[in-house]
């Protein structure tokens, strides 16, 4: 699976642009399938790293890269994914799913 196809890089805004918005669009999800742990893209630099909610051991803003998320391997060779029914949501939204 491409984590992360041309449609939507072409989505997310470049890092620090929404960093003024109070609620900015979450565009996309990926997860683990064998753990909780799912990182929400907000901002993305156009190559590697992505800016969002980060939800593992703490649930907290920051960022991440698409390097280590591709690197990342599980049990039988599970591999992190992209939700592929993912719709665009306010970063309030999520924040309360995981509350």
């Amino acid at each position: 699976m491409i984590l992360i196809p041309k449609y939507i890089t072409e989505k997310l805004p470049a890092l620090y642009a929404m960093e003024n918005e109070k609620d900015p669009m979450v565009i996309c999800k990926f997860f683990c399938p064998w753990t909780k742990w799912t990182w929400y893209a907000i901002e993305f630099d156009g190559n590697d790293t992505f800016f969002g909610y980060v939800v593992g051991d703490y649930n907290e803003l920051g960022y991440f890269s698409l390097s280590e998320l591709q690197q990342v391997k599980g049990p039988y060779g599970l591999r992190v994914e992209r939700d592929l029914h993912f719709e665009l949501q306010p970063l309030s939204v999520i924040k309360k799913l995981h509350e």
